[in-house]
């Protein structure tokens, strides 16, 4: 299995140049394998992106920007998937990797919207007894 990560070098945006860099400079730090597509470079690669990007995750208009990820052939998702993945410590399951041994291993859920936090809390005074319930959107 190889991670590919299709990015364009010559980008304008720097939302798009840091979120490269971030992907990149995260396998990198984590000695993750991939191989760098530059989509800007190679004609090839930019018409492989765009035809293997799903119709569920492509822009309401427009082509699909980078960074997009791949591993070989099936799409595992764009930054903002990525990034959730590294919040939830899920990039290994992101990813489709197995996890080294020692590594903080989370569950991905491919949510890509914040979900709400249920807790509840028991507490006690003497003679009395408390219950709180808390709703916290993320």
């Amino acid at each position: 299995m190889v991670i590919k990560v299709y990015i364009a070098s010559s980008s304008g945006s720097t939302a798009i140049k840091k979120q490269q860099q971030d992907v990149l400079g995260f396998l990198e730090a984590n000695k993750i394998e991939f191989e760098e597509k530059d989509i800007a470079a190679n004609e090839e690669n930019r018409k492989w992106m765009r035809e293997n990007v799903p119709e569920d995750s492509r822009p309401a208009s427009g082509n699909p920007l980078p960074p997009r990820l791949f591993n070989d052939s099936r799409y595992l998702g764009d930054y903002e998937a990525f990034f959730e993945a590294r919040e939830n410590n899920a990039v290994y399951a992101f990813l489709g990797l197995t996890a080294p041994p020692g590594s903080k291993v989370g569950v991905y859920t491919g949510h890509s919207k914040p979900q709400p936090v249920f807790y509840t809390l028991f507490f006690s005074a003497p003679g009395r007894i408390f219950h709180m319930f808390l709703w916290l959107s993320q």
